[in-house]
């Protein structure tokens, strides 16, 4: 894929740039119908003031399909106009996807009218020319002439890309700056991250089972000010494996939940720390249920600790 000249001479500029930066810094501060889109459960995003959709969209190994399959790629097309149509903002993918970024972009040129997307990749290299050029190539690929986030994917070099990421977002290339990792990977690392780093968005993992980011990432974010994307909310389609076979509990209703992945990512997005989560799909029955999470009622506290006592329960 070749680039531009005029983007190569303003990688020669943030590379130089980048070298001036600090390396470290402190932070700144029953089936619900849908109805309109000014009833969706907005997050703000604490750097910024902006707000975006509680429910995202992941894009790992479901848009991971053959290019030159006209009916799957269809069906990915399909899958983003309804979720932009219900409401969806966040869209995340990266490099590591294979060809997912490549099936964004066909699909959002087929779509056109996309102004409430949220545009969120990672770059996923060593090097900070290897870097900009992987980051200058997905945005080629989406299409657009800006991102809305750029994410250091699962902490890989992130000391070379966080100051280059840093300058991008000063010359407008990119509006938001984030680090990511998966489940039960260098938490610890990820924590001094949080602590020591500019950082408006960090994305790990957090479910009805996996809540080990309740102890630390989530408290911190909070206390931070930074913007937190939830990956992996059902376990990769674990958590559906082992309660889909059980009944909702009766109450489910209170919560405005017809179905089990409503349930899952209830819990998550009514969490006072959490942004947005990313459920993934290649199913537009799914994605409907999935973004029918974004309107109708949420938990309390009592209600997620009762809702967390029947899982643990089964």
């Amino acid at each position: 894929m070749l680039i531009s000249r005029r983007r190569l001479l303003k990688y020669l500029l943030i590379v130089a740039s980048s070298q001036g930066l600090p390396a470290f810094a402190t932070v700144q501060g029953g089936t619900v119908s849908p109805g309109s889109l000014a009833d969706r459960h907005m997050r703000l995003i604490p750097s910024s003031g902006e707000k975006i959709p509680a429910i995202g969209l992941g894009s790992w190994l479901t848009f991971a399909i053959d290019l030159d399959d006209e009916d799957e790629l269809d069906k990915r097309i399909a899958i983003l106009r309804e979720f932009l149509s219900r409401g969806g903002g966040v869209l995340d993918s990266s490099p590591m996807y294979g060809v997912a970024q490549d099936v964004i972009g066909k699909g959002l040129e087929e779509i056109k009218q996309h102004d409430a997307l949220f545009s969120a990749t990672k770059v996923w290299t060593t090097g900070d020319r290897q870097g900009f050029i992987q980051m200058e190539e997905s945005r080629l690929l989406w299409g657009l002439e800006q991102l809305d986030l750029m994410q250091v994917h699962n902490l890989l070099d992130w000391e070379t890309h966080l100051p280059t990421l840093h300058t991008m977002k000063q010359q407008g290339d990119i509006r938001y700056v984030g680090v990511t990792t998966s489940h039960g990977r260098r938490h610890d690392e990820l924590e001094h991250i949080m602590r020591t780093q500019r950082l408006d968005f960090v994305q790990f993992t957090y479910n009805m089972v996996d809540r080990e980011a309740e102890q630390v990432l989530l408290p911190l974010a909070k206390e931070k000010g930074i913007a937190v994307i939830i990956n992996r909310p059902f376990q990769r389609g674990g958590l559906f494996d082992r309660f889909e076979r059980h009944p909702l509990p009766p109450w489910a209703g209170e919560i405005d939940c017809s179905n089990w992945a409503q349930f899952f990512l209830k819990f998550i997005i009514s969490h006072p720390a959490v942004t947005c989560a990313i459920p993934a799909t290649s199913q537009i029955t799914h994605l409907r249920e999935n973004m029918q999470t974004c309107y109708g009622r949420l938990p309390d506290d009592a209600m997620r600790k009762k809702m967390l006592a029947y899982v643990q329960s089964l």
